[in-house]
Formats: structure tokens, sequence, C-alpha cells
């Protein structure tokens, strides 16, 4: 198992970009058609609060938050590089995205997850959250699984 070392930064960030990049084409490859739907859920135009995830010095793995209400953050973007995958790098990531929402005063995350990610339904799962009805833009969508935390 190799360590990673995590970096707080903004979506501006090129290894973030890159990394997006790769994910967009991954969630393509497992979902086909169905991602002509989510891909413009999945824009991130400009964000402060993005982890990432470095092995080697090389980027490995992301994600980010968004406000989602006064009160909760909505996790967007989680990815680990299949080649940095089995290294713990999605906790890492999902741990220190919770934590910085707990500083910034944030009660509760979000996140919506495409029915085929199982992967991630099970890091959720093991982290603490729980299934929730679809919510906003995912209502009423069968591959969508959404899932909540409090802090």
């Amino acid at each position: 198992m190799k360590t990673a070392i995590l970096k707080r930064t903004n979506s501006d960030n090129p290894d973030f970009r890159l990394l997006i990049t790769e994910l967009d084409a991954d969630l393509r490859l497992r979902n086909g058609e169905m991602m002509d739907f989510y891909d413009h859920h999945n824009v991130i135009e400009k964000n402060n609060t993005v982890v990432l995830a470095y092995i080697d010095d090389k980027p490995a793995g992301c994600g980010c938050f968004k406000p989602f209400d006064a009160q909760s953050i909505e996790v967007k973007r989680m990815f680990v590089r299949p080649d940095a995958r089995g290294n713990g790098i999605s906790k890492m990531v999902l741990t220190e995205l919770e934590t910085w929402a707990r500083e910034l005063g944030f009660k509760s995350v979000v996140l919506e997850s495409a029915g085929k990610q199982v992967e991630a339904h099970s890091l959720y799962l093991k982290s603490g959250y729980e299934r929730i009805p679809n919510y906003g833009q995912y209502e009423g969508l069968p591959y969508s699984f959404c899932f909540k935390k409090t802090l």
C-alpha cells in the first residue's frame, strides 16, 4: 500500500482538471449514453473546496464539495485513478472533505452516485452515510443513488 499526500486547493488546479477529465471518461465508459443526462450536473465552473491526493508527487485522486443549503454541502467529483486504487485514497479524500466542511460550519453532507458505482456506494456506507430518497435534479431517476451523513 502506497502513502498518499493530500492537498487542499481549488478547481483552477491543473491536476484537478486532469483528474476530472479522466473521471468523465471513466463514467462514460461505465455508464454509456446515460451520461448524456448527467454530464451537465458534473460541470465544475469555480470551486474553492477541492482536495487532491498525490502518490509519489503524481495526482492520484480528487474530490470537492459545494454548498447544498445553509447547513449542508454536496460532495462532487470523487475519483481515484485506476492505478492508484487500493491505497485508501477515496476514504482519505472523503474524510478530508468532511473535515473541511466541519471547519466551515456545515452540519451534514449529501451526495449522488450513479447506480453502477458500486465501489463508491460501499465507501459511503462504510463511512457512515445512509441512503436517502433522491433529491433535486436526481428525483425520479432510477440510476441515481443519493446518500446523506450528519457531521
